[in-house]
């Protein structure tokens, strides 16, 4: 199947789960800026599809063992993503079929911006933040796959992104980290249900409400629009600390005692409430480019 019939049937399976369609604020496109257009990976005239990808989570929460850690400030990833000619696809239970993307990162280290999360020590009073508390910084550990945007609603992940937490406190050093690039906290949210294992039950996302902007300046590339969803993953682990304290390494038995490291799958969960999402996809990178351009 060509490309631009492939599109085609991309944009029939959105049409037909689709509220009416409506442009959002700023445009079909709004938040697209940050596209790296100009990747060679992108340009790689092989590519099926191509496209771009702002996610914004407003809310939520990430949970280690028994310590919760709201989500108090938003969390941005924003990438470009490619279907390639091997045109790798993810059946599901229903039978149907939906393409799965592989990205490219935003330039500059703008793939994913969150500000640090402050987070309890187990035990200990917090009177001073970052000496009494602990503040985490979520980084990538690696790039985002298996990004299949039709997996909304699913029972599968929508993506897998893997990520570490650098801990900021005054006796941690430089250096302190839960995960790492080699062994990275790695979620798999859903906006369906979960299947973790025990003693975690099965939750459910929700998908939110779909919207389908055709391009108003003709172009073959279309607008997607994924507004209030919330995505959850319960069925992760998370590795030991490393490289904490003055002396790196020092601490680590510390922070693993305080906060229950290594935990085991099936004893966290995350949650990525208020999720809005603009999804740009063309069969082409010149349609794309000349799209975003005029909008």
């Amino acid at each position: 199947m060509k490309a631009s019939r492939v599109l085609v049937a991309v944009a029939a399976i959105l049409a037909l789960t689709a509220s009416p369609a409506r442009a959002a604020a700023g445009g079909a496109y709004a938040g697209l800026d940050n596209c790296p257009l100009t990747s060679a990976t992108m340009k790689d005239p092989t590519n099926l599809q191509v496209g771009c990808v702002h996610s914004v989570t407003n809310g939520g929460s990430v949970t280690i063992g028994s310590n919760v850690v709201p989500l108090t400030t938003p969390i941005t990833l924003q990438f470009g993503v490619y279907w390639p000619a091997d045109a790798p696809t993810r059946e599901f239970p229903d039978g149907t079929v939906a393409n799965v993307y592989s990205t490219v990162p935003a330039a500059k280290g703008k793939t994913l911006i969150a500000k640090p999360l402050q987070v309890s020590i187990p035990g200990i009073a917090n009177i001073i933040p970052g000496v009494t508390s602990v503040f985490a910084q979520v980084e990538l550990a690696g790039s985002i796959t298996e990004f299949v945007p039709l997996a909304t609603g699913e029972n599968t992940p929508v993506f897998v992104l893997p990520i570490k937490l650098h801990l900021y406190n005054a006796l941690f050093g430089t250096r302190c980290y839960i995960g790492s690039d080699t062994s990275p906290i790695r979620f798999s949210p859903t906006t369906g249900t979960t299947s973790p294992p025990a003693p975690n039950q099965p939750v459910t996302g929700d998908p939110g409400t779909l919207d389908v902007v055709p391009d108003p300046n003709g172009f073959e590339t279309l607008g997607v629009g994924f507004t209030g969803a919330t995505l959850v993953d319960n069925a992760y682990s998370v590795p030991k600390a490393n490289g904490c304290g003055l002396i790196p390494g020092s601490l680590d038995g510390l922070i693993n005692l305080a906060f229950g490291l290594p935990s085991a799958a099936g004893r966290n969960a995350v949650v990525f409430s208020g999720n809005n999402t603009t999804f740009a996809l063309s069969p082409s990178l010149a349609d794309l480019t000349g799209a975003l351009a005029a909008s």
